[in-house]
């Protein structure tokens, strides 16, 4: 019988690449299935050329193993690709997660080539979560990577999301809207957004509104006396200077300054946004509204607020929508989940790599931790350091580090602090971590932008930050790149 095709009634369990099934029926067949292993989630590249990402998505990804599992109807649809032993439909029939997982908080600045998550769980475990976990991060991560561009380009003027209509569908809109504010985003015109995650949901109104009414000043006016408390005009229906803006102030003072209400704006969503909104301005002051805000929205990214401001645009908010909400000048993260150890039966970690021609596709092996390391005159975040797990950094001894791709760069540091970025998520498939609130994620991530210097931040050629090995590490690495190259 045909399912449904809605979406709304699938179960995540089924939303992986299906050579996930057939590497995990093998892995049974084969006896491998309750060893345990250890993948990472990296990246190897910043989108946008940038200096850094921001890490998101954790906490649907939390969401998804606690209530992982397989419905009869998932195992029935398996069967029926007549290519799965009848032992290992009946292991998943049982299914649960039972790993541990690490990671970095959300909203944490994040670099190429450190683990973002790590995940210790039996191979079938590891291997089933593959897709859903590289999905959720991936796009997440990209998101509050662009609004976090934006929001530092708009230097502390507000930015709203804008672009649940041009996202690429429904999550895309919605979980999208979420991580923009995790990036930096005061808020979002998604609905839902709110209503699901926190995000405030804010708007202005749509030209439709200014056509429905036989004259553009009734359209303000009967907003105004809808909305008092909450009104920004849409002012380029028709002509902008000649009567948007006179208009938006006639129903300003005929209906909010005899209320004493004095928090309200117009919008300019078409046409030169720098030169309208500085007469805008002008008029606005002259009219006695040096309160009024102005709001620039149409088609807009870091670099087109960058220049508007540099013009001496006069606007107090942007809103941005599709180059946001797609990522549309670098609309993949390139996040990846790879094997870097097996443990044996005895408990011993057993550190595996991946070898590649392309250099940057070789990986750091090894069950691993990720120090952050600032320093204490500054409090600057300066480098990332990592290290096998029973490593530990001693802040009160000096520290060498070397750049991994260029050994014979190195800097001895001392007057630093080094702190561990991944938290513990899940113990024996039992999550243990309390994810913080939307504003709190949102107010961590600009905190932690701060602790950047300004050169890692620039939009072309950032300073490029470090992520060097532990010796230990590095040994480790190069012993498995010289046994395997025998091979």
């Amino acid at each position: 019988m045909k399912m449904e095709n809605d979406m709304s009634t699938k179960n995540a369990a089924m939303l992986c690449d299906f050579y996930e099934f057939t590497m995990s029926n093998g892995y049974y067949k084969n006896g491998l299935y309750k060893k345990n292993v250890y993948y990472d989630v990296i990246f190897r590249s910043v989108p946008d050329e940038g200096g850094f990402a921001i890490a998101a998505g954790l906490e649907q990804l939390m969401n998804y193993l606690e209530n992982l599992h397989f419905t009869e109807e998932d195992i029935t649809f398996l069967r029926s690709k007549k290519i799965f032993d009848a032992e290992f439909l009946s292991y998943l029939s049982d299914f649960r997660f039972s790993g541990d997982v690490y990671a970095v908080p959300e909203g944490t600045p994040v670099f190429p080539n450190e683990p973002v998550l790590t995940v210790k769980a039996p191979a079938i475990e590891a291997q089933i979560i593959e897709t859903f976990t590289l999905l959720t991060l991936n796009h997440q991560s990209l998101i509050a990577t662009k609004a976090n561009r934006i929001v530092r380009a708009a230097e502390g003027r507000a930015v709203l999301e804008f672009g649940s209509r041009r996202a690429q569908g429904f999550d895309g809109a919605v979980i999208g809207a979420r991580a923009a504010y995790i990036g930096g985003c005061s808020g979002t015109a998604c609905t839902l957004t709110d209503q699901l995650y926190g995000v405030p949901a804010k708007g202005t109104m749509a030209h439709s509104w200014v056509q429905m009414f036989d004259t553009e000043y009734e359209a303000f006016k009967a907003y105004c006396q809808l909305y008092p408390h909450n009104t920004t005009l849409l002012v380029d229906t028709y002509n902008t200077l000649k009567s948007g803006v006179p208009n938006a102030i006639r129903a300003f003072k005929d209906v909010l300054v005899p209320m004493g209400i004095t928090d309200f704006g117009i919008r300019l969503d078409s046409g030169d946004i720098a030169y309208l909104s500085k007469k805008a301005r002008k008029m606005l002051d002259e009219a006695g509204m040096p309160q009024c805000k102005i709001v620039a929205s149409n088609s807009l990214d870091e670099y087109l607020i960058r220049d508007l401001l540099l013009q001496g645009a006069k606007i107090d908010i942007f809103g941005v929508g599709e180059r946001l909400i797609t990522s549309k000048s670098s609309p993949v993260f390139g996040g990846v989940y790879k094997l870097v150890a097996i443990e044996q039966d005895d408990g011993t970690i057993v550190p595996k790599i991946k070898i590649s021609e392309n250099t940057n596709k070789i990986t750091n092996p090894h069950f691993k931790k990720v120090y952050r390391l600032y320093d204490k005159e500054s409090g600057k975040a300066f480098a990332d350091q990592l290290c096998i797990y029973n490593e530990t950094i001693d802040e009160e001894k000096e520290l060498r580090l070397f750049d991994p791709n260029a050994v014979w760069k190195t800097k001895t540091i001392v007057n630093f602090t080094a702190k561990e970025l991944l938290v513990p998520i899940f113990k024996q498939g039992k999550k243990i971590y309390q994810s913080p609130s939307i504003d709190e994620i949102n107010a961590y991530c600009k905190q932690q932008v701060d602790l950047l210097w300004d050169e890692v931040k620039r939009f072309e050629n950032p300073h490029k930050y470090y992520v060097d090995l532990s010796q230990k590490l590095w040994d480790t690495k190069h012993a498995l790149l010289e046994s395997n190259s025998m091979v």
